[in-house]
């Protein structure tokens, strides 16, 4: 046989996948022919190998189009089945002259390479599959271990805070320092559930399928002024402008809206020069809504930048700093859920975290 060629056949396209031209028949990987003008089209129903020997003396295919066009005396194709029963394409060959193809051993030998194809296409998705798995694996295992060494350090300090404190009250009884240890010790409680909180909103995005929501209507203005304000109370040296221009209120979650600012401006305010206002800029824009946080300071470096977003990531300035290293991932994880970005710039100068909502929400 002149050609042969493995072809994907679809409803609607043929493409060579593999050929071996001998006669200059013109097809090479990536080629296609028109669906309706080949057998294969017809296989593709059936389900059936199509033979001849010579289609100008045969019954039942020397007035078929195909023949016609392409030229072709004898053929053979054999349909490739996969594994789970579904057709992906054929095995055929062609030739100009006629030839004895119609014969047992031949078809037999076509079927053994059809499903020998079908075999490797199948072994190369379990492969692909099995790979995808494994990658999944290391993956968890490595978020296990990120969570049990940070969660056990980062919970070491408050839990030391509160023993220190109730063993100082158990000691020394009620004096006139206690309230000052009782509030340092529910500030530390507050941590924990804060910690907590953080590792259920990551369990929610990773096992859950994601954050979810409680869609309002919301001005959005009055809620970036409440975290500003929450935010200026902790931090009172520190000076946070806001330039807030929404026309109409939007459908979000506010509490998960306040929660993905909050996040935004501690972030701004603890890795920002002091004597440089924090600013939060948000409007409505051509494409919905736009809120940005700035503010001044050295650039994010290139390595840091690059696991931002990551649960259990802490950037190069903040190492030895509080907390998870969950606030951006879990910022960007209700971005997502509201079907927004969070887009970062940096340079010498400022860094910027810029919220993007598109219209409808």
């Amino acid at each position: 046989m002149g050609f042969a060629a493995i072809a994907r056949v679809t409803e609607t396209r043929w493409i060579t996948c593999s050929s071996l031209d001998n006669v200059g028949f013109g097809l090479k990987p990536g080629d296609e022919l028109p669906i309706e003008s080949t057998l294969c089209n017809e296989i593709r129903d059936h389900r059936q190998p199509i033979v001849f020997d010579d289609a100008s003396v045969d019954g039942r295919y020397r007035d078929h189009h195909t023949p016609r066009i392409y030229g072709l005396r004898s053929y053979i194709s054999m349909p490739i089945i996969r594994e789970d029963g579904t057709f992906w394409g054929t095995l055929c060959a062609i030739d100009p002259n006629p030839a004895k193809v119609n014969d047992p051993q031949v078809i037999g030998t076509f079927k053994l390479f059809a499903e020998l194809i079908a075999h490797h296409l199948d072994a190369g998705d379990r492969l692909r599959a099995t790979e995808a798995s494994l990658d999944l694996e290391r993956e968890l295992s490595d978020l296990r271990e990120q969570f049990i060494a940070v969660l056990g350090h980062d919970l070491r300090n408050p839990l030391a805070a509160i023993d220190a404190g109730t063993s100082r009250l158990l000691k020394e009884g009620w004096t006139e320092r206690s309230p000052l240890v009782l509030s340092l010790m529910k500030a530390s409680i507050c941590r924990m559930t804060g910690l907590v909180d953080n590792i259920m909103d990551l369990a929610r995005a990773r096992l859950g399928g994601g954050i979810s929501l409680d869609l309002k209507e919301a001005d959005l203005g009055e809620t970036l002024q409440i975290v500003a304000d929450e935010i200026r109370s902790a931090h009172p040296a520190r000076a946070i402008h806001l330039e807030l221009d929404f026309q109409r209120p939007v459908v979000v979650d506010s509490l998960r809206i306040a929660q993905l600012f909050s996040n935004l401006v501690s972030n701004a305010v603890t890795h920002g020069l002091h004597e440089h206002p924090v600013k939060i800029v948000g409007r409505h824009g051509p494409d919905g809504v736009e809120v940005s946080v700035r503010n001044a300071g050295p650039a994010i470096g290139k390595d840091d930048m690059e696991k931002l977003f990551l649960p259990f990531k802490r950037g190069g300035a903040s190492r030895g700093g509080q907390g998870l290293g969950l606030g951006l991932y879990i910022a960007m994880e209700i971005a997502k859920a509201h079907g927004g970005t969070i887009d970062v710039s940096s340079d010498e100068t400022a860094t910027g975290f810029t919220f993007k909502m598109p219209n409808g929400r």
